[in-house]
């Protein structure tokens, strides 16, 4: 009795174990250890690597890592990435973490008004409508300097100089003597009379015409006396900007002895850059700032715009006028002006920095989402302080890359991409479980850079490969045989076919000088 009792606590003991193990093993599987909220977790299953492909964008694929003849890896394509992948030849692609810790940024391609300020570097110059030159009409010599310094203020009729000139003695005895037979001549009959009125005209008009002032004039016919030196007197008011004129000094008719300036209005002479010429406008307002003032601004109008280009500087001079109060702009200072320029209507746009120019096209980088770019070529037009016209190439709404696109061209191979622009991709990336396609021909020229008989390569420097998109480069070839290496030599310029034998394996099949 006593053993049947054992072998039944037993049985219940097993039947215990059974059921907790049971109720602890569903439990386990539907909780995560440590967890207290008892909620299920989420395990995320591994991508499936299924093959590698040419980061060129070139159809080759390979089951295993490695690199293209240029040196850069294949990029690894997981499932459900297949369908991504499979995109035109003129695409690039970048892996998700590299685009964030690159920092790429994307804008919309918008219309916006162009309105943009028009800078350029300019100088202070003397409105030359009010510059006077003293050069008298006569021979003489300068007697005494009343004005002595360059830079000096005078005012409209100061005393310049004094003279002594024969020929203005001369004048004034000649005057003195008609004047004097007038008098003489006052009962006389009309004929004489008439003649010694017009030689004392002639003389007098003779003072004026030498550009002796009236005042000096009227004091000679009143007093009727000859003076050996006049006083010749400033024709404007200004400042002398240059003097000539020394103590003693001889002079002959025509010689420039002051120049007088008047400075209460000057120019100021921009040169502009051909590309902003067409937006200045005679009558626009103009901003003027001076390295001499930088709390000051001053304030003029466009008056003219040259009619030639500085073949160095590839610049239009514009011409600006500006008031002077205090004198404070001096000739030949340094000035820089802006020139508002409104647009006429609205134009698509994208930011500067989104374009990448290679001297010779623009491209800007659309981004598709999920790592990749496409690079397209436009055309520019008018550019604001921040954005520019695109005339052809982009949509309005499309995302254009506006930081770290440089980045990008760095980070894959731009120059292939762009070799497929406007082309449909020729074909579809196959998938690594496929079998290898059928080798097809390429053709080429280039230059031999080496070879190595011994390992049977060449290294050649070959121009694009059209059939395969690629650019210019220079990269290692397999010879299917030796004989096609035989009489080659360093330098020889050369024309080849060859073959894609396995994925990144391409061997010459054909050569020719």
């Amino acid at each position: 009795m006593k053993k049947v009792s054992q072998i039944c606590v037993g049985v219940a003991a097993l039947a215990l174990a059974v059921t907790g193990g049971y109720f602890l093993g569903h439990r386990g599987a539907g909780t995560v250890p440590g967890a207290h909220d008892g909620t299920p977790a989420t395990v995320k299953p591994a991508k499936k690597l299924l093959y590698y492909r040419n980061p060129m964008g070139l159809p080759d694929t390979s089951p295993v890592p490695k690199k293209d003849p240029m040196g850069m890896d294949y990029i690894a394509v997981f499932e459900g990435e297949q369908a991504q992948d499979t995109g035109t030849a003129n695409q690039i692609r970048i892996s998700a973490d590299k685009v964030q810790k690159m920092g790429v940024r994307t804008e919309a391609v918008q219309l916006r008004s162009m309105d943009r300020t028009v800078r350029a570097a300019g100088r202070v110059e003397p409105d030359e409508r009010r510059i006077v030159m003293v050069a008298p009409k006569f021979e003489g010599y300068v007697e005494r300097l009343h004005v002595n310094v360059t830079g000096q203020p005078v005012a409209k009729g100061q005393p310049l100089f004094e003279v002594y000139s024969p020929e203005l003695v001369s004048v004034q005895r000649e005057y003195a003597i008609a004047a004097q037979g007038v008098q003489s001549l006052q009962g006389a009959d009309s004929p004489a009379q008439l003649g010694m009125a017009r030689l004392v005209e002639s003389s007098l008009q003779r003072l004026k015409n030498w550009d002796i002032s009236e005042e000096q004039v009227k004091a000679l016919v009143a007093s009727g006396e000859t003076k050996r030196s006049m006083t010749y007197r400033s024709p404007v008011s200004g400042v002398v900007t240059e003097k000539k004129a020394v103590q003693g000094m001889r002079f002959m008719p025509g010689e420039v002895l002051y120049q007088v300036s008047d400075l209460s209005s000057v120019w100021v002479v921009a040169d502009v850059f051909e590309q902003d010429i067409g937006a200045v406008k005679t009558g626009a307002k103009a901003r003027i700032r001076i390295n001499a003032y930088p709390d000051k601004e001053f304030t003029g109008t466009v008056s003219y715009v040259y009619p030639t280009l500085k073949p160095e500087t590839r610049t239009v001079p514009v011409r600006v006028e500006l008031a002077n109060p205090g004198l404070l702009l001096k000739p030949a200072m340094f000035a820089q002006i802006e020139v508002a320029v409104s647009a006429k209507a609205r134009v698509l746009t994208v930011p500067l920095s989104a374009v990448i120019d290679s001297g010779t096209r623009q491209i800007v980088l659309i981004g598709l989402g999920e790592g990749r770019f496409e690079p397209r070529e436009v055309s520019l037009g008018e550019r604001s302080d921040n954005h520019v016209q695109v005339l052809s190439g982009v949509k309005e709404g499309e995302q254009v890359v506006v930081a770290a696109n440089f980045l990008i061209d760095a980070e894959s191979n731009l120059k292939a991409a762009l070799g497929g622009l406007g082309e449909a991709a020729k074909a579809a990336v196959p998938a690594a479980s496929a079998t290898a396609p059928k080798a097809a021909g390429h053709q080429a020229e280039g230059t031999v850079d080496s070879i190595d008989a011994k390992d049977g390569s060449i290294t050649l420097s070959h121009g694009p490969v059209a059939s395969l998109k690629w650019p210019a480069m220079t990269m290692e070839f397999k010879a299917a045989n030796a004989s096609l290496l035989k009489d080659l030599k360093p330098g020889a310029k050369v024309a080849f076919e060859f073959v894609e034998r396995a994925p990144g394996e391409w061997v010459i099949t054909s050569v020719k000088k």
